[in-house]
């Protein structure tokens, strides 16, 4: 087959046929999607109900789309093994990365919402109840940052503060809080 090729173009088919099969690829990937889309807004006419209408649409375009990135990066050179034993690396990294940070995170989230929701303020007097019948951490709250709520505790007779405590923002979403009312 080569033979039947110019002698300037025999150099050029290595690159020119791995680029002919990567834009076939991606006319078959296009065209199966339309096909997809328009079995999908068929569906639709038959009263699907549009949130399934919606994931399939969804599902279709990254099934399709995704085999066809794995068949051009095949085309260009890359082993699926070596693919998948990246992809499979980056996930457990991921996993590991995720839930040692996974309590920081949380109290983040937690000191978002209590800025918002606001279930105490700064300067209020409030109380971390265990149980229902089981007193808790009790104190004014002095400070609220991305990651504690600090509670002055009640001072001593002589004029002395309390101690400090500080408590992770995610404790605040567990347990009741009892906030006092002032000169209360």
């Amino acid at each position: 087959m080569k033979e039947l090729w110019p002698s300037w173009g025999r150099e050029w088919l290595g690159e020119i046929v791995p680029v002919f099969q990567v834009l076939l690829i991606l006319l078959v990937a296009l065209l199966l999607q339309r096909l997809a889309r328009r079995v999908i807004r068929r569906l639709g006419e038959h009263n699907v109900p549009p949130e399934i209408l919606t994931i399939g649409r969804r599902l279709s375009g990254f099934l399709i789309y995704g085999a066809a990135l794995l068949l051009i990066l095949e085309r260009v050179g890359v082993s699926a093994s070596v693919l998948w034993a990246a992809l499979t690396g980056f996930a457990a990294v991921a996993a590991v990365a995720f839930f040692a940070v996974w309590s920081v995170l949380s109290n983040i989230f937690c000191s978002v919402l209590i800025f918002t929701t606001r279930p105490f303020r700064l300067y209020d007097r409030i109380e971390v109840l265990e149980n229902g019948e089981k007193a808790g951490l009790k104190g004014r709250v002095v400070d609220i940052n991305l990651i504690y709520t600090t509670l002055q505790e009640e001072g001593t007779a002589e004029g002395e503060p309390g101690p400090t405590l500080q408590i992770p923002n995610s404790l605040f979403f567990q347990r009741a809080v009892r906030r006092f009312r002032p000169g209360g």
